[in-house]
């Protein structure tokens, strides 16, 4: 038996929405998980409601564990805290899996369907989601913080970034231009002259490069329908990938469905959900063209592969999320390789080039736009050891 003998948690004060999990095993191995937003309440349920139930388990029985994580009595509604500690967990019983054979995940859930895949580079710069609190606003006094502060760069000069990515070798960028008019969540209306300057980065990047690089528009869950489809079909000549999250509610599966019959844009949701049904109802009511998850907001690896499945039933191109951190980037790719409809991976080259080294011992390796597929048991990565010995870490730990 590989019996659950410690369940440790880790939260940086730097890094205040991340918080990493460690399950350790009799064997002597330890799996690695992570999770993002509201990192001290996910350690709360962690050790309050998770983890004395698992310690003495067999960390073997993942499915088992996975359906009493995810249908708790309460908080089993897109991404709750509930499910966001039961993601982690799920991820580091997985990644415990892999090392316990010496084999990568994506070969552990059945093998790969490519040994690489294409990436696109979200544009979030250095600072975007690292802080509580709201994102990241440009304003007049922002100097760029680097090279690779791409989201003052696609701000105020995108046909510079769009270049800058297509020397890299990056086929496909995302952009939000059009939240900075957003006044407030479910924002009911957008003038045209917003919507114009918005709607200039993307002519802008298409005068740059042409069609060497697809560029995709991130709403961020913040319009109502008649907004959302007002940008939309202003988007409709610059041929844009896809419009990802653009109504404040993603689980509204009828509201989207109206929206992605009005606009020629293609429409991808969302990593807003949380387990298999909410993705069901959207596919059934044909409310996407790209399925989006999140595998430390949806349920983890055993979750996502259901999400996968329903992806590849309804015959749906499938792209795992990452702004967040260096587990997720590793947990997205790892289904990404395995996925038979998974078309992208996001990362983020500004998290890549500083923070993410910063924490884990391996990144994952990009060549000429495209993710290679890790050759490491497991996940392929773990916590740098360092982390945990750091005076100011938070290390909460439940232990038999």
């Amino acid at each position: 038996m590989s019996k659950i003998t410690c369940v440790r948690t880790i939260r940086l004060p730097e890094r205040p929405k991340l918080i990493w999990v460690e399950v350790e095993t009799n064997e002597g191995l330890i799996g690695l998980g992570e999770t993002f937003r509201g990192a001290a309440t996910v350690e709360a349920a962690i050790h309050e409601l998770v983890a004395p139930g698992l310690i003495g388990r067999d960390s073997r029985q993942i499915e088992a564990i996975a359906l009493e994580l995810t249908t708790p009595y309460v908080g089993y509604h897109s991404a709750s805290a509930e499910i966001r500690a039961a993601s982690a967990i799920d991820i580091a019983l997985w990644d415990l899996k892999g090392q316990r054979h010496g084999i990568p995940i994506y070969e552990a859930m059945g093998g790969a369907c490519r040994d690489r895949i294409r990436v696109y580079n979200t544009c979030a710069g250095y600072e975007f989601n690292t802080q509580q609190g709201a994102r990241r606003e440009i304003n007049a006094r922002d100097c760029a913080q680097g090279p690779y502060d791409d989201q003052l760069a696609f701000e105020r000069d995108p046909a510079s970034l769009a270049i800058s990515l297509v020397e890299e070798g990056y086929t496909a960028m995302k952009i939000w231009p059009f939240d900075r008019f957003a006044r407030q969540q479910g924002a009911n209306s957008i003038t045209l002259a917003e919507v114009e300057q918005g709607v200039e980065a993307f002519k802008r990047i298409r005068e740059a490069v042409g069609n060497r690089i697809e560029v995709m528009c991130e709403l961020h869950s913040l319009w109502d329908s008649t907004a959302a489809l007002r940008i939309c079909q202003a988007l409709e000549p610059y041929d844009v990938y896809w419009v990802e999250d653009p109504l404040c509610k993603m689980d509204d599966a009828q509201a989207l469905a109206d929206l992605r019959q009005r606009t020629r844009v293609p429409v991808c949701a969302s990593e807003t959900l949380g387990g298999a049904v909410a993705y069901r109802d959207l596919l059934n009511a044909g409310s996407l063209d790209y399925l989006m998850l999140d595998l430390v907001w949806c349920g983890g690896f055993t979750e996502g592969r259901k999400i996968a499945a329903l992806a590849q039933a309804y015959n749906k191109p499938l792209a795992p999320h990452d702004c967040t951190g260096p587990v997720a980037l590793f947990a997205g790719l790892q289904l990404a390789l395995h996925a038979p409809t998974a078309v992208l991976q996001e990362v983020v080259r500004a998290s890549l080039s500083t923070w993410y080294g910063d924490l884990v011992t391996h990144l994952p390796e990009i060549e000429k736009g495209f993710a290679l597929a890790p050759q490491r048991a497991g996940l392929g990565t773990a916590l740098r050891p360092e982390i945990k010995q750091r005076t100011d870490a938070v290390v909460r730990e439940t232990s038999r």
